[in-house]
């Protein structure tokens, strides 16, 4: 029997589906599901492990795992080891790639699922379909639904395919129970095992019971920021202190605040840093993801994503200039 992995990313539908996906339509063994943070670092135990307990990995899928001008030519380096140790990689992502790391990719032999059309889970759905019931066209719409990619063309089309009120609510539901699972790797992975034998969001035990809990909390934290929000020509910014994501706010304060491009961060004191989520508007014409990818680095941080949503960490005292470079560069 393969040995076969998949890694994944923990913080959002999309990743999540994307496990499900992936081990239903190719029996991968073991599933692991990471942020961007431990990605690297993931990546890298995953080579020592093998040379160290002699245990050969045969395929290795790395899906919704963007990357940044920080950590692109590290990870090139470390699929290249794997390969190198007989391993099939492949990465199946949908964030802004520099065009050279993209060539690196494919010049070492990543087999390489990429477009920033549709999101990851689309694009697996769309290559296994064959292998792929109705279910997972489901799953797949819900992605693409919660990343904000259900008007793209593949997307559009699983999309019409199912009630749309019943793909938002249980799109919504699951987007916030894995919210509110970050520190919660168990359920995470229930949520991922659930999905690839079949079942739905509301088959979940203690799921919506979960998402309605998180929903609550996350009105709370905006009603208590509605007055800190801090407004600048095309942007408005605000910090929160709660465990809440800052993903799950920014939403609302681009909607409270009207600008173009809102912004959410969280100061992380051991490390110094500031832990950044960013929306744009329809009205914003630039592609957020880019921008903050070429800025944070500039800034001794990381980032990036897609064209109307991204993160950043950012050191603390370098903070009061990315604000003042994004709201210039958000017009």
């Amino acid at each position: 029997m393969k040995n076969k992995i998949c890694i994944s990313h923990k913080e959002d539908v999309d990743g999540i589906s994307s496990a499900a996906l992936i081990k239903t339509a190719l029996d991968v063994n073991t599933v692991i599901l990471v942020d961007y943070a431990n990605m690297i670092k993931t990546l890298r135990s995953m080579v020592s492990s093998s040379y160290e307990s002699n245990i050969k990995i045969d395929n290795l899928f790395i899906c919704d795992l963007g990357l940044s001008k920080k950590n692109e030519n590290e990870f090139v380096n470390i699929l290249k080891e794997l390969i190198e140790a007989k391993c099939q990689v492949s990465y199946i992502d949908h964030h802004d790639l520099d065009k050279k790391i993209l060539s690196d990719l494919k010049s070492i032999g990543v087999k390489l699922m990429h477009g920033t059309d549709e999101c990851t889970s689309i694009h697996i759905y769309n290559k296994y379909k064959r292998k792929l019931s109705s279910h997972s066209a489901f799953i797949a719409a819900a992605a693409a639904m919660t990343d904000y990619l259900e008007t793209r063309p593949i997307a559009s089309n699983l999309v019409s395919r199912f009630d749309r009120q019943f793909l938002m609510l249980e799109a919504t539901a699951l987007s916030y129970m894995i919210s509110s699972s970050q520190h919660d790797n168990d359920f995470l992975m229930t949520i991922v095992d659930d999905l690839s034998l079949g079942k739905y969001p509301h088959d979940i035990e203690g799921g919506f019971l979960k998402a309605e809990k998180h929903a609550k909390k996350v009105l709370s934290v905006v009603t208590n920021i509605e007055n800190s929000i801090n407004l600048k020509k095309n942007l408005a910014y605000v910090q929160i202190n709660s465990e809440l994501p800052s993903s799950m706010v920014v939403n609302f304060v681009l909607g409270i605040s009207g600008k173009p491009v809102a912004l959410v961060y969280k100061i992380k004191k051991e490390i110094e840093s500031c832990i950044i989520s960013i929306r744009g508007s329809n009205e914003c014409k630039v592609h957020l993801g880019r921008i903050v990818n070429n800025l944070s680095s500039e800034l001794s941080g990381s980032g990036g994503g897609h064209e109307k949503a991204c993160g950043a960490v950012i050191p603390k005292q370098k903070f009061a200039e990315f604000i003042k470079q994004l709201d210039n560069k958000s017009k």
